[in-house]
């Protein structure tokens, strides 16, 4: 038998190359090219995200390691970590507890109060320098309006101020609990949504009660989203910078991001200590990813799925929404009212006199030039940021999901593009200070370095909300449009982001809500002409301009709820979920 290849009919004979050659060369060139595009994109982000951390370390082993020495030689350092550890634990148990209560109320909500489902999660929505601010005006030792309702009952008609102190330690990690409960909450009712009900059923016929199917089935299978979302919440208190800063700078109460920004506030700034008391948020972050895939194991142990119907409708409990209804009055109505009270008075006191409540201090916001400029500025940068995060994120999903041709570039955008979500704000916002106020690029004082590090922060949001839904849609379409010719920027503009549209303007409504409220970071990049939100309501507390303070943060909260109305319209109603 003849091994002889025969020609094809429709190819030319002569001595060009043939047809296969052609098609091998142009899939070659195509690879080259795809694989040059990701590893600009990935370079670029390399330099955007890691430069400044390494630059930042650097400064502090300078003069053998004299950042260290400055930070951790001083009597207090003991003190600020174990105030550190203790905010992000105590805090972090606070916000599983009322997360997992709360997911597991929503589950057993009657139809007729499904709506209340949102309520967990409009804390998030509200700025949380508007709800620490809130708070401080109910909860401050003498003018606090609740503090004051309470001294007039019998336990307390003898103090002069009090019963509360917000600005105490126990107080800020109470706050910080209720402001981490929201994401623990996403997390863990997704988790509970995915139970099956011949889970539920198998243990009440087995004669478990209520209380004893939740414990014994329903938070073992929970473990996944407990972890995870234990996991986030963690990280997120260890570097938590609001609460800290705006309540116990004047009484002494200080973690390390706070002492991050003192170094860098004080004159001269030293970096090289900012840097030092970054390093042990640095390697915890890295400590409780790593923890995470350890717990987890092997995670077929947690599948819910069974043989029968998904979930049943459990059975609905008025308790649920009793649950529901006081975990918003107190997590987020009552630091609007306290908000609404001062922002409308002409001084803040305890007590509230109805004939003279007013709107001026709006009247003066928005006829102050710099506040104007600060509300346009962050309605700007953050536009901007999330115009390049989406592009930026697409290719990022696209070579996480199809990139295994390129396994070194896929594992070094994976790890920087999740990077942001490890370290505190407040780090990067350091870096981005000590990198751009010096050569080759000097940006301080711009909006330029304001967008940078909002494009680093909401890097991760962009790039895995995008890849999700590029996993859920399969390779079908991509490999269909291929083979009918098309390359793969006419398959990704007419195909692949026509079918991920809700998906893409989720990740922009999300984006774009996140970056109007963001704090921590500007606080450190921003210069004294530009400002943004956030920082701007920052120097009027500072000042003791407390009515404007109040109105500025209704302000926020205002911009920030036209966000969320935007994004239902535009990424579904359930955009909040994928926070």
């Amino acid at each position: 038998m003849s091994t002889t290849l025969e020609r094809p009919a429709t190819e030319p004979s002569g001595s060009g190359p043939s047809l296969r050659d052609r098609t091998f060369g142009r899939v070659t060139a195509r690879g080259w090219r795809a694989r040059l595009g990701y590893g600009l994109v990935v370079a670029a982000l390399v330099y955007l995200i890691v430069m400044p951390l390494y630059r930042l370390q650097s400064r502090a082993f300078e003069d053998g390691a004299r950042g260290y020495q400055a930070q951790y030689g001083r009597a207090d350092t003991g003190d600020v970590i174990w105030t550190t550890v203790q905010l992000a634990v105590i805090s972090l148990v606070i916000a599983l507890v009322l997360g997992t209560i709360l997911a597991y109320a929503t589950s057993r909500l009657p139809a007729r109060w499904s709506f209340l489902r949102v309520v967990p999660v409009l804390p998030i929505v509200m700025p949380a320098v508007a709800n620490v601010v809130g708070w401080a005006f109910l909860l401050s030792p003498g003018p606090g309006y609740l503090n004051a309702a309470m001294r007039k009952l019998p336990w307390w008609d003898h103090l002069e101020s009090g019963p509360i102190d917000i600005y105490t330690p126990t107080w800020i990690i109470i706050l910080t609990g209720f402001g981490l409960t929201s994401f623990v909450y996403l997390f863990v009712s997704a988790g509970m949504s995915a139970i099956s009900a011949e889970h539920l059923e198998a243990a009440q016929m087995s004669g478990s009660s209520q209380l004893g199917v939740f414990f014994r089935v329903v938070l073992p299978l929970l473990r996944p989203s407990l972890i995870y979302g234990g996991g986030v919440a963690l990280l997120l208190g260890l570097g938590q910078f609001t609460g800290p800063l705006l309540l116990g700078s004047n009484t002494g109460v200080k973690v390390l991001t706070t002492e991050m920004y003192r170094r860098v506030s004080e004159s001269p700034a030293d970096f090289g200590a900012a840097a030092a008391a970054g390093a042990p948020l640095v390697i915890l972050g890295l400590v409780v990813v790593l923890s995470q895939k350890l717990l987890l194991g092997d995670q077929k142990r947690f599948v819910t799925h069974g043989g029968k119907a998904f979930k049943s409708p459990p059975k609905r409990s008025w308790w649920a929404v009793t649950t529901v209804v006081v975990y918003g009055f107190v997590a987020l109505l009552l630091p609007l009212i306290g908000l609404i009270l001062v922002s409308l008075s002409p001084f803040w006191s305890s007590t509230i006199s109805w004939d003279l409540l007013t709107f001026d201090n709006f009247r003066t916001l928005f006829q102050t030039r710099d506040i104007v400029d600060s509300i346009i500025t962050s309605l700007v940068t953050a536009s901007i940021a999330v115009a390049f995060c989406v592009p930026i994120g697409f290719v990022l999903a696209t070579l996480l999901v199809r990139g295994r041709r390129y396994p070194v570039i896929r594992l070094v955008g994976d790890l920087v593009s999740a990077l942001p979500l490890g370290i505190p704000a407040v780090i990067f916002g350091v870096g981005f200070l000590l990198t751009y106020t010096q050569p080759p690029f000097i940006l301080y004082g711009t909006r330029t370095v304001i967008i940078l590090v909002y494009i680093v922060l909401m890097i991760p949001f962009a790039t895995r909300l995008q890849m999700t839904a590029l996993l859920a849609l399969g390779e079908t379409y991509a490999e269909a449009s291929a083979t009918s010719g098309a390359n793969s920027l006419v398959t990704n503009l007419r195909i692949i982001l026509p079918l991920m549209r809700p998906a893409v303007l989720s990740a922009v409504a999300l984006m774009f809500i996140l970056l109007t409220h963001e704090f921590a970071a500007s606080l450190l990049v921003r210069s004294a002409t530009t400002q943004v939100m956030g920082t701007r309501l920052f120097d009027l507390w500072a000042n003791g301009s407390y009515p404007l303070v109040a109105a500025m943060a209704i302000v926020m909260t205002v911009v920030t709820g036209l966000g969320v109305v935007v994004a239902m319209i535009i990424g579904g109603r359930n955009v909040l979920d994928n926070l």
